[in-house]
């Protein structure tokens, strides 16, 4: 299609109404519910104009950009208001349509008057395409947007041309975190760190952070424990005309989401909970007040709906601060509690573990430690969680790792590996447990010294950290040269062939120039003679704890195994790779050291 046909196709689609809405749910995770919707235009499906890429490029070209997007915003709008959407509703507006000379101010605003939508419902949603100059008028245009009551989201933070200066000028109320850093973030470090780093800066700019593009089950799960809240991707639903009203059925169910992580120490909520009553919404707030009065330690009541769903809390301070106010006794004590509670609340299932709680809590731009959270049970009500517990058992279990962890990578050392493995037999969990030593490390550290033996543990942890998933795994450090990692059964294979592959180009930097280009480096022998050692390598000792297997081992025996598989991988040159399956294992030998084992299967690893 020609660029003339395109133009032509444009001027036929904005003439006769021709581009239709879709609408992607934004979820929060914390209270299970639906934020709001993204609106996404298309052009007609028997259009080359149908794709948003092929559209909005055309119409960048043909300088009529901000004529299209107030389509798409009325047909946005029409649509979101004949379905009745409840929540907000995000719309995309390009940076360089407001610039426009031809950008019309107001017209938005006109929209919703005309389809009976409140501006504090609406989301301006920056993306950005182009560079962007003139900060001063964008900051200009988006401050009257503020001014109209409009929330600002600044989308695909880390992929535009200045997205962060964007971010530091505009403080927009939500950040959406380019799809790139959510892709594979449950394999990648780095995705992890500038993740991190973006929470950080939102909970210091008081802005809430958004993960769109998510895909797959191990990448929300991830944001989950990193302490993310709204997330949306193809994996909750991909962008419907007819979007879902209710978020339980889109979020995906997590079989493990009830056991407890392998590297926390089986604390939960139970140990939080306080069983204070709740109100509906419809109480007087007379009532409330009553309650607060009669119980004086009591800071905060839920308020549920018809469904024993919360739908918003109550805190002391707040309703004091509004009855004080000049007549506030007299115009609200008759008036349901829904008209002074607040909606933005913190509500967590009980299965939830402390470490999740903690994150929520922490990236929360507005929770205050006197404050009290939500707890529930499949939605539904149970009691209240105080922030200040959760800070001080999270205070004390950090304490206590501490205790426990090898000084020089931090990883739990042997006490908490102990109850990981107890914890693994207990929960009956099928599971993957490798015992990882270093060969020719003891060879290298006498030639090169106990500075450069240190980097290589400290770059082998960093491997091994790479590979788990925090919320599934475990990965410890028994001491010295060996490391105990715990995975799931599935693609354990590839966790481990990425391991080899991460730790022998991870190491390359250590070895001098000669024993790179030889293939091997020379040192004492235990006799003290010189010999020639291979390079660095890993020989890992794997055993397949099936869930039938778990009742008949404990977790000394399972530790026996584990060291008997490394002892006959290490016989084997190079990166080796020994497997005992528990489900050919008759009997476990008492320990004392390497013994041949039943089902066992060792070869050389292709890493």
């Amino acid at each position: 299609m020609t660029v003339t046909e395109q133009l032509s196709a444009l001027s036929s689609i904005l003439a006769q109404s021709g581009l239709h809405s879709l609408f992607q749910p934004i979820i929060c995770l914390s209270e299970r519910r639906i934020l709001g919707y993204e609106a996404l235009s298309r052009g007609p499906s028997n259009s080359p104009l149908h794709s948003p890429i092929n559209l909005f490029a055309i119409a960048r070209q043909a300088g009529r950009l901000s004529e299209l997007e107030i389509a798409c915003r009325e047909s946005a709008c029409r649509r979101f208001s004949a379905q009745q959407l409840e929540g907000k509703l995000f719309l995309n507006v390009s940076p360089e349509s407001l610039l426009e000379p031809t950008h019309q101010p107001g017209r938005t605003l006109q929209l919703l008057q005309h389809y009976g939508i409140a501006p504090s419902q609406v989301v301006i949603e920056l993306t950005e395409q182009t560079p962007t100059d003139d900060f001063q008028l964008l900051y200009n245009a988006l401050h009257h947007y503020r001014a109209m009551g409009f929330s600002i989201a600044l989308d695909d933070l880390g992929a535009g041309y200045s997205s962060l200066r964007l971010w530091s000028e505009l403080r927009p109320d939500y950040v959406k975190i380019d799809r790139h850093f959510i892709d594979g973030i449950h394999q990648d470090a780095v995705k992890r760190e500038f993740v991190g780093s973006i929470l950080q800066i939102a909970k210091a700019s008081r802005a809430q952070v958004i993960a769109e593009g998510i895909e797959l089950a191990e990448e929300l799960s991830v944001l989950t424990e990193m302490g993310v809240d709204l997330v949306q991707g193809y994996l909750l639903c991909r962008p419907q005309e007819q979007p879902p009203r209710e978020a339980r059925a889109m979020l995906p169910r997590q079989p493990d989401a009830a056991v407890p992580a392998l590297n926390d120490d089986g604390c939960d909520l139970g140990a939080l909970l306080i069983e204070h009553p709740a109100v509906s919404c419809d109480t007087p707030t007379a009532d409330v007040l009553e309650a607060f009065r009669r119980q004086a330690n009591l800071n905060s009541l839920a308020v549920l709906d018809a469904q024993d769903h919360p739908c918003g809390i109550i805190h002391r301070h707040s309703l004091s601060d509004a009855l004080l106010k000049p007549f506030g006794t007299d115009l609200f004590a008759r008036k349901p509690i829904s008209r002074l509670m607040s909606d933005d609340f913190l509500a967590v299932e009980l299965n939830q573990s402390l470490q999740q709680v903690s994150r929520l809590l922490t990236s929360r731009a507005r929770q205050r430690i006197e404050e009290d959270f939500i707890i529930t049970v499949n939605g539904c009500y149970l009691g209240l969680g105080r922030v200040i517990d959760v800070l001080k058992l999270i205070t004390e279990l950090k304490i206590q790792q501490a205790r426990h962890a090898n000084p020089l990578t931090l990883l739990p050392g042997n006490v908490p590996i102990q109850q990981c493995l107890t914890r693994l037999l207990q929960q009956g969990r099928e599971s993957v447990i490798c015992y990882v030593d270093i060969d020719s490390f003891k060879p290298f550290n006498d030639i090169h010294g106990y500075a450069r033996g240190d980097e290589v543990l400290l770059c082998l942890a960093q491997c091994l950290n790479e590979r788990v998933d925090p919320s599934r795994d475990f990965v410890g450090h028994i001491g010295g040269d060996d490391f105990l990692l715990v995975l799931g059964c599935d693609d354990w294979r590839k966790h481990l062939q990425q391991l080899l592959e991460d730790f022998q180009s991870q190491c390359r930097r250590l070895y001098r120039a000669e024993d790179l280009e030889q293939g091997f480096f020379v040192s004492h022998n235990r006799q003290g003679q010189r010999q020639e050692f291979p390079l660095l390598s890993l020989s890992i000792g794997v055993v397949h704890l099936r869930e039938q297997a778990c009742a008949h081992l404990d977790a000394g025996q399972l530790a026996e195994l584990a060291s008997r598989a490394k002892h006959h991988a290490k016989e084997i040159p190079g990166y080796s790779l020994h497997l005992i399956d528990t489900l050919n294992l008759d009997s476990v030998a008492p320990a004392q050291g390497p013994a041949p084992g039943k089902g066992g299967k060792a070869y050389p690893s292709s890493g």
